[in-house]
């Protein structure tokens, strides 16, 4: 089963603040453990949301209209994601038990999905 964690966007990954050393030591120590166990796929940042662009449908058979970042609501932003593969839904919520605080400022936060 294939599953996505994804790191909720912050207001300092948004500012583009890069974590703690410390923080940084303990998400490499996460992925390394990822790697060993056989789960990890891939695994991603994303630049702050003022690089990015937004395509929205708003009535069907119009042309998208096309909006340049950054966006203000960070609880609606993606900072980055890891891709696992595991064995249960049981499993997967133990992975993501296991990161650390993705933002380190006590604003992290993991969305966990199962990818079709």
């Amino acid at each position: 089963m294939l599953f996505m964690l994804i790191v909720k966007a912050s207001k300092n990954s948004e500012a583009g603040n890069l974590p703690s050393p410390e923080l940084m030591e303990a998400m490499t120590k996460y992925n390394e453990e990822l790697v060993k166990a056989g789960v990890r796929v891939m695994a991603k940042g994303l630049h702050p949301s003022s690089n990015g662009i937004r395509i929205s449908y708003l009535r069907p058979g119009e042309e998208p209209v096309v909006t340049e970042g950054p966006f203000t609501e960070t609880k609606d932003l993606i900072a980055g994601f890891i891709l696992i593969e595991v064995k249960s839904r049981e499993e997967a919520i133990e992975w993501a038990m296991k990161m650390p605080d993705p933002q380190g400022y006590g604003e992290g936060q993991i969305e966990l999905r199962q990818v079709y």
